[in-house]
């Protein structure tokens, strides 16, 4: 048993709490609300020379950088930043504008030697790449506290339950692409990294406490390091609903109509949902309607839809219908590794008893180490080395195909005796 399967089955998660800043104290334990940044709410910076002013003093402050970006998911097309917080020891808080600022290469070059804390990190890295900001070492307090075992991992929650404050949340789905930003606004994005390092350390202190802390290095060590994800080869078949289209003369229609849609969406810059709903578009590619006033008469083709824009839908839908069968969409078009888990018992019955097994033991241990079974081992991981484990089934040869999926040393390290055993059991 490992240490820390030796403390998670020796004693209950606790929370470590951080230190105030200033000299609050709560009554009693009860959470204090976090009204008001430390130094008041910084300026957005908009121009090279208050950007210039922001790149010396974090190059010349001291620790951590928290770091967090606010995107305008559901208003704008992507998920570009429209706005980016940082804080660090001795240069306090700041928050740059990316559209009138879009190169913050010089500010990530600044703190590039520093760690960075931020929340759910994966959310916020990409926009931060296209900013010119990388980090080399990074601290994730979402993941941090889901592999410490707490419950709820929001930054509200989190900064609550182990400092002891409360943070409002009114906005955190609001469009940020406003200009100017309101004042209740800015108040909110700079209290999102006031106590952002003081999490990070409390939460250090807990993950060595249940000596998981060399877990949680080596995994953010791989989000570091991971490269972006490549472009989603077919995103047309991720419409909501697609599962209802089954021939291919209809998935053609969906494609027309998602292609269209994304490049409306792109030139005018606004979320593709606010151009034309997926069920919408899912029923006309049912329909096949034949012309603009049968187009009209479907749910969200309604009559706030303009003339124009009728004429530009049942064109993509026309130019579906009129494809060479050579050229319609092959149904299902598989994706890289083994099929869904529900096929597995007509596909190959053993194949589905090993996953059962290997699920079962995986829930297990994650159980007993309080940990959430997902970020034990990836759960494509498990899919994977089930449908085509090694033959047999040794723990060195489960180890190198755990390796070779991209697992990290310590989920290998806890996981291959467990899933060795399950895949034995089972007959691999």
């Amino acid at each position: 048993m490992t240490d820390a399967q030796d403390t998670a089955a020796m004693s209950p998660l606790r929370t470590t709490g951080g230190a105030p800043p200033d000299d609050v104290t709560s009554d009693a334990g009860a959470p204090i609300p976090l009204l008001e940044p430390r130094e008041g709410i910084p300026p957005v910076v908009t121009t090279a020379g208050e950007l210039a002013q922001v790149v010396a003093a974090f190059a010349a402050g001291t620790g951590p950088v928290a770091v967090d970006a606010e995107r305008a998911s559901g208003y704008r097309y992507g998920q570009r930043a429209y706005l980016v917080q940082l804080r660090r020891e001795g240069a306090g808080s700041a928050l740059v504008d990316p559209v009138a600022c879009p190169d913050l290469s010089a500010l990530g070059e600044a703190i590039d030697g520093a760690e960075w804390v931020l929340h759910a990190a994966t959310q916020d890295l990409p926009c931060l790449r296209e900013i010119g900001m990388v980090p080399r070492r990074l601290f994730d307090t979402e993941l941090a506290g889901r592999l410490a075992g707490f419950p709820r991992v929001g930054l509200g929650a989190m900064v609550e339950g182990v400092l002891g404050y409360t943070l409002e949340k009114g906005h955190s789905a609001v469009d940020w692409s406003t200009r100017p930003l309101p004042e209740p606004w800015l108040r909110y994005a700079a209290l999102d990294v006031e106590l952002l390092v003081d999490l990070r350390d409390a939460l250090e202190k807990e993950l060595d406490r249940q000596g998981k802390l060399e877990w949680a290095l080596q995994e953010f060590d791989a989000i570091a390091s991971a490269e972006p994800a490549p472009p989603r080869k077919d995103p047309w078949r991720r419409t909501s609903g697609m599962h209802k289209v089954r021939r291919r003369r209809q998935m053609a229609v969906v494609r027309e109509l998602w292609l269209t849609r994304d490049q409306v969406a792109q030139r005018r810059d606004i979320s593709p949902g606010k151009v034309l709903g997926d069920a919408a578009i899912v029923e006309a590619a049912l329909a096949l309607p034949p012309n603009t006033h049968a187009l009209a008469a479907l749910p969200g083709f309604g009559h706030r839809m303009g003339r124009r824009q009728l004429e530009q839908w049942q064109t993509a839908i026309d130019r579906a219908k009129a494809l060479p069968d050579s050229e319609l969409p092959q149904p299902g078009a598989a994706a890289a590794g083994p099929p869904p888990p529900r096929s597995w018992a007509d596909k190959d019955p053993a194949a589905a008893a090993r996953l059962s097994a290997a699920r079962a033991a995986v829930s297990a241990l994650a159980e007993r180490l309080s940990l959430p079974q997902e970020n034990l081992v990836s759960p494509d991981t498990v899919r994977r080395l089930c449908w085509e484990p090694p033959v047999p089934p040794t723990p060195d040869a489960v180890s190198a195909t755990l390796s070779a999926l991209g697992a990290r040393p310590w989920q290998i390290e806890l996981v291959t005796p467990a899933l060795t055993r399950a895949l034995s059991a089972t007959g691999a």
